[in-house]
């Protein structure tokens, strides 16, 4: 070959490849969008390899399709309005009409193409956090490709070469476009069905937001007083509930997308840890906890067999995080003496009620005015009372005779008698105080066993 032939022949075969990419990507998967802040249960897959789907609280799994032997998922970035609560609306930006965005499912050795359109002002990347991939799928702006601009499509096509807990978030003004919302969850299954089987299984992501009462969009360069503490972007006490079969094995799935640390604590069970997202703990390595511990830029997974039927509360264990709409410069009226200027506001507000001398138990049973678009910092009804609650906060509700795919809110645990706290009004033992702050051995001698 000479070189007219040499670069005809470059240029025969760079067309052909385009003919044949073009008619590879000549259609684009239709994308779907939802708006419903409710828990969507995904169907279970119909064609292709086999799998137990996971249930996303207050969100939804991406639809798919196959195209010879590849499943094609179509995502699309742009502003959205979630819905964090009743009363609540805020203007994020997420992924096909929600934040969180919603989660994509595959199977572990399958391989996958993702259609990420861009609607977005500003342009974009997508970061595919824990899976391993080419490096130049990786979805770091600048690093591993060009950013999509607006307007624009990008592909990234890749194998799934191991299973387990995964997100998916940009790498492309970072600050800005995660702290208004735009995160999801990648899971992919095991390729065998039978390995690390559950019956039901739970996932959401942590994301916190500065959003100011009677406002709607995120103060996007707040670095620590946050005041919406968020599971997939809803608050206590519209997180929908874990609903359970007695019974069942089950496992939760919880990733962490905040600037902090969350201690996930669940009441009423212990639990073993047995997924992070770099992979499955074996089960050697296992450890039983009441409380995981979730790192910035973290997945974990545990597990439990659900044998305590009840209502079970599952939160985040920092005080703080378990409200809504915080603010950060409230002082504090504990033992303090408002009568006197209590008597002055009154003459010129009739009715106005002193709060906070006493705690703040009482802004959880009051119906306090807000301004527009905000939800109450503690809010929720449960069977006996205000929960005084807001925020990460959620049930998890365990009965028996749930069917395999009803996640229904099932209504209020009833306790069986004799097994619920009561009022005692009969005689008390004698209260016995310490007075100093040394420690104090009790001689064995004055021990009353019979007491």
């Amino acid at each position: 070959m000479n070189r007219r032939q040499l670069l005809a022949g470059g240029a025969g075969a760079l067309l052909a490849s385009a003919a044949a990419a073009e008619t590879r990507f000549r259609d684009l998967p239709e994308a779907a969008f939802a708006n419903s802040p409710d828990t969507q249960v995904p169907e279970r897959p119909t064609q292709g390899l086999e799998y137990n789907p996971v249930v996303t609280l207050n969100g939804w799994s991406l639809p798919w399709r196959m195209n010879g032997n590849v499943k094609e998922f179509h995502l699309v970035a742009e502003p959205v309005e979630r819905i964090m609560a009743d009363g609540m609306i805020a203007r994020l930006w997420g992924y096909n009409g929600q934040s969180t965005g919603p989660t994509i499912e595959a199977v572990e050795g399958e391989r996958v193409r993702i259609y990420v359109t861009n609607r977005l002002p500003e342009h974009t990347t997508v970061h595919w956090h824990g899976l391993i991939l080419p490096s130049g799928m990786d979805g770091v702006g600048g690093l591993s490709h060009h950013a999509i601009p607006p307007g624009k499509t990008f592909v990234y096509e890749f194998d799934l070469t191991k299973s387990g807990t995964f997100m998916y978030h940009p790498h492309a003004d970072e600050m800005v476009q995660m702290a208004m919302g735009m995160m999801g969850l990648f899971i992919v299954h095991p390729r065998d069905p039978a390995f690390m089987p559950v019956d039901r299984d739970f996932a959401f992501l942590l994301a916190a937001y500065d959003i100011d009462p009677g406002t709607y969009v995120p103060r996007v360069a707040e670095m620590t007083n946050f005041n919406m503490w968020t599971w997939n972007s809803r608050v206590f006490p519209n997180i929908d509930s874990l609903v359970v079969n007695k019974g069942d094995r089950v496992r939760v799935r919880c990733g962490n997308l905040t600037i902090t640390n969350h201690p996930i604590h669940m009441h009423g069970y212990h639990f073993e840890v047995t997924g992070t997202d770099g992979g499955w703990v074996p089960q050697s390595a296992r450890w039983p906890e009441v409380s995981i511990d979730i790192p910035v830029g973290a997945m974990r997974a545990y597990e439990f067999d659900a044998v305590h039927e009840g209502d079970w509360a599952i939160h985040c264990h920092k005080s703080h995080h378990t409200m809504n709409a915080m603010g950060h410069d409230l002082p504090t009226f504990i033992g303090a003496d408002k009568a006197k200027l209590t008597q002055m506001i009154r003459r010129q507000q009739p009715g106005h009620m002193p709060m906070g001398t006493a705690g703040m138990a009482d802004m959880g049973e009051m119906s306090m005015e807000l301004p527009d678009n905000t939800v109450p910092m503690m809010t929720g009804w449960g069977p006996y009372g205000p929960l005084e609650m807001g925020g990460m906060f959620s049930v998890v509700k365990v009965r028996e005779g749930i069917a395999r795919d009803d996640y229904s809110d099932p209504g209020w645990y009833q306790n069986p008698p004799g097994t619920q706290a009561w009022e005692w009004t009969g005689e008390l033992p004698e209260e016995l105080r310490q007075t100093n702050a040394e420690t104090v051995i009790i001689p064995k001698s004055h021990l009353n066993h019979s007491h």
